[in-house]
C-alpha cells in the first residue's frame, strides 16, 4: 500500500512537470480506482498488509459456502447483491480465517481510492458508491444492522468507513503530500468514487435509460434507476447521490483476456510494433468474415461461478491467429451480452455507451454492436474514470453545478448492428451460452485439479 502511494505521488509529480500546469491552478483533486478488494489500516491509518485487488479470488471458498448455506440469498435481499470472490465481505472472511492477527488489528476498511485519499489528506473515509460494495442496506443505502453478522464479521462494525457523497470535500492536501506530489498544500480533495461509476459518468453514460459498457479488466454493464430492483444477475448499488441506484452486471471477463493473448502469444509482434499492435490485430480480425471458433473469456473469472475457465472450441489445423483473435473479441463481446441481456430484460434501455481500451478500435466496436444487437455510442473521451473523478472534484468546489454537468462537448460515433450479420451472431451467441451450460461440470472437475499460483 505504501508502494502504491509512492508510485501515485510520483505519477502526479510527473504529470505536473510534463504538462506544465501550475499547481496553484488546480482547484480540487478527486480520486478513483478499482472497486471491491480491500485495503486494511489500523486505527492510526497505517497499512496492516498488502492491499487485495479486485481480481483476487481467495474469497471464492467463502462464497461457495455461502451459496450452499443460504447466506448469499439473504445478502441479496439485504444488500442488493450476492457476494462474489473479490467482494469485501468474502475477502474479510478470508482474512479472519487465515490472518487472524491482521483481522484483530483492523481499524478501518478502505477501498483503493480511499487509501489514496488518506495519503493525500490524512483523513479516513469512503463514498456512497464504495460503501455499497457489501454492507449497506439496499433500501436505506446506509450500513444496515445485522448485515455484517450475515458474514460472521460482526466485530468490524466500528471499522466501516464513514461515507460521503463523491463530490463532498473531505480534506485538504497535507504538507507531506504536497512535498511528494507537487500539489499545493491545502488543495481541496473530494471523496471520489468507485471506478465503475466514474467511467459511466465520464462518458455521459450515467443516466436512466442508458447502459454504460466498460470493456476493461472487468466486463462492466450498468444502468441508473430511481428505485432499487434486485436480482442475482446484477449488483444494485448506491448511485452518486441518495435516491439513485446503479445496477451493475459485471464479471472479471473482458479486455484482460485480449491483453493476455497479446502478452502470452504475440510477444515478438507486440515488442516490434509497440502501440501499433492494436491496429495490426484489427487488420487480422477484419479478415475473418464468419466465425467457426468460440472463445470463453474466463481467464480471471466469469458470470458462471469461480470454477469456470477459458477455452477455445472449434479450432482446426487450418485456423490461424486471425481466427483466434476474432474469437477472443467475440467471446468478450458475448460475455458483455450475457450481462446486457439481463439488464435490458428488467430495465428500459434505450441506448448504450461503450468505453475502455476496446472502444478505441473501430473493428472491435462493430463486433460489439453486432454481438449485442444494439447500437453502440462511443465518445472521444479517453480515461473515462479519471474524467468522472474530475467532474466530482469540480462539482465539490463549485466549478460545475453537479458531477452530471459536464462542460465538455463530446464527439460521439455510433456503430449500428449490421443486418447481414444479425442472425449469424445470434446463432453464435446461442452456442456460446449452450457451451457454458454444458461444460460447467467439466470446469468444476478441472478446478479441483489445480489452484491459482
Amino acid at each position: 500500500m505504501n508502494a502504491l502511494w509512492r508510485e501515485t505521488a510520483a505519477a502526479i509529480r510527473d504529470v505536473l512537470e510534463k504538462s506544465g500546469v501550475d499547481p496553484t491552478d488546480i482547484a480540487a483533486v478527486g480520486a478513483t480506482a478499482h472497486g471491491d478488494g480491500v485495503y486494511l489500516v489500523d486505527d492510526k491509518g497505517q497499512p496492516l498488509r498488502p492491499g487485495i485487488l479486485s481480481l483476487d479470488s481467495r474469497g471464492a471458498e467463502a462464497v461457495t459456502r455461502w451459496e450452499v448455506d443460504g447466506t448469499s440469498a439473504k445478502a441479496l435481499a439485504r444488500t442488493g447483491q450476492v457476494p462474489h470472490a473479490s467482494a469485501p465481505s468474502a475477502l474479510l472472511a478470508w482474512v479472519r480465517d487465515h490472518e487472524p492477527e491482521v483481522y484483530a488489528k483492523i481499524g478501518v476498511i478502505l477501498a483503493a481510492k480511499d487509501w489514496l485519499r488518506c495519503c493525500l489528506t490524512g483523513t479516513l473515509g469512503t463514498d456512497l458508491t464504495e460503501a455499497s460494495t457489501s454492507f449497506t442496506d439496499v433500501q436505506t443505502q446506509v450500513y444496515g444492522d445485522g448485515i455484517l453478522d450475515l458474514f460472521g464479521l460482526d466485530t468490524l462494525r466500528a471499522a466501516l468507513p464513514e461515507p460521503a457523497a463523491p463530490s463532498d470535500v473531505v480534506g485538504y492536501v497535507t504538507a507531506d503530500a504536497a512535498a511528494q506530489t507537487g500539489l499545493v498544500e491545502g488543495t481541496p480533495v473530494v471523496a471520489g468514487l468507485h471506478d465503475v461509476t466514474a467511467s459511466a459518468l465520464g462518458v455521459g453514460g450515467y443516466a436512466r435509460g442508458v447502459v454504460a459498457i466498460v470493456a476493461g479488466t472487468y466486463s462492466i454493464n450498468e444502468t441508473v434507476t430511481d428505485a432499487p430492483k434486485t436480482d442475482p444477475a446484477w449488483f444494485c448499488r448506491n448511485g452518486i447521490v441518495p435516491g439513485e441506484w446503479n445496477n451493475m452486471a459485471i464479471s472479471p471477463a473482458s479486455a484482460a483476456n485480449y491483453d493476455c493473448f497479446l502478452y502470452t502469444l504475440m510477444t515478438a509482434e507486440r515488442d516490434a510494433a509497440g502501440p501499433a499492435i492494436h491496429a495490426l490485430v484489427a487488420e487480422d480480425v477484419a479478415q475473418v468474415d464468419r466465425s467457426s471458433v468460440l472463445f470463453h473469456p474466463y481467464l480471471f473469472g466469469s458470470p458462471h461461478g469461480a470454477s469456470a475457465s477459458a477455452s477455445f472450441l472449434g479450432l482446426k489445423g487450418w485456423h490461424g491467429r486471425a481466427e483466434m483473435l476474432r474469437a477472443v473479441i467475440e467471446g468478450i463481446a458475448f460475455n458483455h451480452r450475457v450481462h446486457v441481456d439481463a439488464l435490458r430484460g428488467a430495465f428500459d434501455i434505450e441506448s448504450a455507451r461503450l468505453t475502455g481500451g476496446i472502444s478505441r478500435n473501430p473493428v472491435f466496436c462493430q463486433i460489439f454492436a453486432d454481438a449485442l444487437g444494439l447500437s453502440i455510442e462511443v465518445t472521444d473521451i479517453d480515461e473515462a474514470a479519471a474524467w468522472g473523478a474530475a467532474l466530482c472534484a469540480g462539482a465539490g468546489v463549485g466549478l460545475f453545478d453537479s458531477p452530471r454537468h459536464d462542460p465538455r462537448v463530446q464527439n460521439v460515433k455510433i456503430y449500428a448492428p449490421e443486418h447481414a450479420h444479425e442472425q449469424d451472431m445470434n446463432d453464435l451467441f446461442a452456442l456460446h451460452r449452450e457451451v457454458s451450460d454444458t461444460i460447467a461440470p467439466i470446469w468444476a472437475k478441472l478446478d479441483h485439479r489445480g489452484s491459482a499460483p
